[in-house]
């Protein structure tokens, strides 16, 4: 499908008043099983394989890989088992190692729809972040990419983080913008820390907002930060307009492998013997 046919068919499910759900893959298994459940759209980054090999999400800002490279290798797992759901890549865009148009149309050519902005500085504060800023490696490299993308016609799903973000990714060409609220709480590795699922509420309608005064179009999803739940997403969506969906990663792979194996392995172990 090309852009404008996976668009109109968000849009198209936005009228109908059903939901966009997104999600991380990290391993061809939790690929085929979202498009199995009903993903709308997948998006592939390094930190799914991080996450899925039972560390921390925030693994993948870390100097543990190439991000880029490490998600074109996921590729040959994921792009091969999905049959018809969209898939993007995590493209991180401070790279400096990268001729960014070149690697753009690569990351097109092999199969893929769209991109995403991962890893981000978008999730560094303080002097550290500052010091990205000054040396280069800042958020606007960030923004630059989606712009990129934009002009290849691929999807363009950014994160953002305040509203000047948001409204600069929106004059970039962003299609589905995604006010991130943090690392995600919850399951054996979540975050402690995060703002309340009420204070994400009303953040991820300011992000949203910003976004639409540029361009009334875009499309917004929530995730991140207490997020982390159906019910959770259900609550952001019942206290804001215009927000049409959610993106889940820890809460779309890793919540249910860690779940499930759990659960299915107590029963293994409560099976008897000797009658």
């Amino acid at each position: 499908m090309t852009r404008q046919e996976i668009l109109d068919g968000f849009r198209a499910k936005v009228a109908a008043g059903r939901p966009i759900i997104g999600g991380g893959a990290g391993t061809g298994i939790t690929a085929k099983s979202a498009e199995a459940g009903g993903i709308d759209l997948l998006v592939i980054y390094n930190s799914g394989r991080f996450r899925m090999a039972g560390r921390g999400s925030l693994s993948g800002l870390l100097a543990y890989g190439d991000a880029n490279a490490i998600v074109m290798d996921m590729a040959k797992e994921v792009l091969p088992v999905v049959d018809h759901t969209p898939v993007l890549a995590g493209v991180n865009g401070t790279d400096p190692f990268r001729v960014m148009p070149y690697f753009l149309k690569q990351v097109k050519e092999i199969g893929f729809a769209g991109i995403q902005n991962f890893p981000t500085v978008g999730l560094i504060d303080g002097t550290f972040r500052a010091n990205l800023e000054e040396t280069g490696m800042g958020y606007g490299k960030e923004i630059d990419v989606i712009r990129m993308a934009h002009e290849l016609d691929l999807i363009t799903s950014p994160y953002v983080f305040d509203e000047e973000q948001a409204a600069d990714m929106a004059r970039a060409g962003a299609d589905i913008l995604v006010p991130h609220m943090g690392l995600t709480t919850s399951g054996t590795i979540g975050a402690k820390t995060a703002i309340t699922l009420e204070e994400a509420a009303v953040k991820v309608q300011k992000l949203a907002d910003a976004a639409r005064r540029v361009n009334p179009d875009i499309l917004c999803l929530c995730h991140g930060g207490p997020i982390a739940n159906p019910e959770d997403a259900q609550y952001v969506l019942d206290h804001t307009e215009g927000i049409t969906g959610f993106y889940g990663a820890s809460s779309v792979e890793r919540f249910p492998t860690e779940i499930g194996i759990k659960a299915q392995t107590e029963k293994f172990t409560r099976i008897t013997f000797g009658k």
